[in-house]
């Protein structure tokens, strides 16, 4: 069983950081994307950023230039840096980890973590 533990959410004034981290573990294959989803009251679910396991990175336009996605394969975690925050960017962050493989694709998800940016 596929468990992604997130960890480094938190309330933190408009314009500070924070830095989100994510471990996957029960695998023993390499999760192909490894991101970070988030959902703010009364909206859905959308993409912060995300990482394939070549490198190749997706950000939202909302946080390019502000955030940046990082993974480290061998440890399968994953990390969101976010600076600059804005008020805006308060909302539950999940993170989420794509297999693929013999044309059958899974996803996981982490249980959420709270963002918080306010004065």
């Amino acid at each position: 069983q596929v468990q992604l533990v997130e960890s480094g959410g938190g309330l933190v004034q408009p314009g500070g950081s924070l830095r989100l981290s994510c471990a996957a573990s029960g695998s023993a294959y390499s999760m192909n994307v490894m991101g970070w989803y988030r959902q703010a009251p009364g909206k859905q679910r959308e993409l912060v950023a995300s990482m394939t396991i070549e490198r190749s990175t997706n950000y939202a336009d909302s946080v390019k230039g502000r955030f940046a996605i990082s993974r480290d394969n061998a440890k399968k975690t994953v990390s969101l840096q976010m600076n600059s925050l804005k008020p805006e960017d308060t909302a539950v962050y999940y993170c989420n980890a794509h297999r693929y493989g013999l044309g059958r694709h899974y996803d996981y998800w982490g249980q959420g973590t709270q963002v918080t940016v306010s004065s």
